[in-house]
C-alpha cells in the first residue's frame, strides 16, 4: 500500500494582534507566522476500505485522551474524503513533539500536512489555495502550514502574504500548562481594538502580543517563564500560549541560555524557517 511519513512544523506569532470582533464571532487579527523546525512527524498509509483510523493509539497522553473524531489530523482525512468523494482510507499515526496547549499550533499543523499528504497520496491534485480553503473549516491556523511559507497574516489569520525573515534562533520555553484558546479570546480584559500595524513598522520593531496580558494573569507559570526568558532577551508570548520565545542570532548563543532554564521549565531550542519542511 502506498503511505509515507511526513513533517508538521510549529509556528510562532512573531506578534498578534486584536483589531476587533467580527460580526461573527471571530476577531480581526493581525500577525506575523514564523514556521520553525519544532515538528510532529506523521506516518501514513493508504487503504483500500475507507474508514479513518488514528493507529497505532497515540503515546501523547493528551492526544491519546482526545477522541479520534476531535482529532484534527482525524478530521482532516474525513473532510477531504467527503469533499472529495474519494473512497480510499488511510491510518494515521502522530508521534507529538509540539507541545499541545502552547501556541505553537501544532494540531493545526498535523491537520494541513494530512490535507496534504492524502491530497498526493489518493491522487486527488487539489490546488493549494483549495486544500487552504478546507483547512480554514478547521482552524484558523491551517491555511499557513497549508501554503508552508512564513507570512504576514490578517483576517482570521487566512490571508496570507508570504514574508522572508531574517534567520534566527529561537528559545522556547514551555511552562507546565495548556492554555485554552477560547477562554483567552473570551476574557472581558482582552485588547480588541489595537490599531493595525504596517509591514515597515514590524520590521523596525513594531507590535506586541494582545493575548499576553490575559494568559500572564491566568497563567502564573507562563509569566514566570516569560520572566526569565525576558532577562536575556525580548521575550514575548505565542498565540494564545502558553509557550514564549525569544530570538538569538545563533544556535551557540539560543543553547547557552536555554542550558540556564530553571529546573522544571521544559525548553526547546529551534530554527527559523522561511518554508516548511512538509
Amino acid at each position: 500500500m502506498r503511505g509515507g511519513s511526513f513533517l508538521a512544523p510549529a509556528k510562532l506569532n512573531l506578534f498578534l494582534h486584536v483589531l476587533g470582533r467580527r460580526d461573527d464571532g471571530y476577531h480581526d487579527l493581525q500577525t506575523v507566522f514564523q514556521l520553525i523546525d519544532l515538528c510532529d512527524r506523521i506516518d501514513i498509509e493508504v487503504t483500500q476500505d475507507p474508514a479513518i483510523r488514528r493507529d497505532p493509539p497515540p503515546t501523547d497522553l493528551l492526544l491519546a485522551a482526545l477522541a479520534p473524531e476531535a482529532d484534527l489530523s482525524v478530521r482532516a482525512a474525513q473532510l477531504l474524503q467527503r469533499e472529495t468523494g474519494c473512497q480510499l482510507g488511510a491510518r494515521i499515526h502522530v508521534d507529538k513533539h509540539i507541545p499541545a496547549g502552547g501556541g505553537l499550533g501544532g494540531g493545526s499543523s498535523d491537520a494541513a500536512t494530512v490535507l496534504r499528504a492524502l491530497n498526493t497520496l489518493w491522487s486527488l491534485d487539489l490546488p493549494r489555495e483549495r486544500l487552504a480553503g478546507l483547512g480554514l473549516a478547521l482552524g484558523a491556523d491551517v491555511p499557513v502550514f497549508v501554503m508552508g511559507r512564513s507570512a504576514w497574516a490578517e483576517g482570521r489569520g487566512e490571508r496570507l502574504t508570504p514574508i522572508d525573515l531574517p534567520p534566527a534562533w529561537y528559545v522556547v520555553v514551555q511552562p507546565a500548562v495548556s492554555v485554552s484558546t477560547a477562554a483567552v479570546f473570551q476574557d472581558p480584559e482582552l485588547t480588541r481594538n489595537t490599531p493595525p500595524l504596517t509591514l515597515r513598522d514590524f520590521r523596525a520593531g513594531g507590535g506586541r502580543n494582545d493575548c499576553e496580558p490575559v494568559v500572564r494573569r491566568r497563567y502564573r507559570e507562563v509569566a514566570a517563564a516569560l520572566d526569565w526568558l525576558l532577562e536575556f532577551a525580548p521575550a514575548r508570548l505565542t498565540g494564545t500560549g502558553g509557550c514564549g520565545f525569544a530570538a538569538f542570532a545563533t544556535e551557540g548563543q539560543a543553547r547557552e541560555v536555554a542550558e540556564l532554564a530553571p529546573k522544571g521549565l521544559a525548553v526547546h531550542v529551534a530554527r527559523g524557517l522561511d518554508r516548511s519542511p512538509a
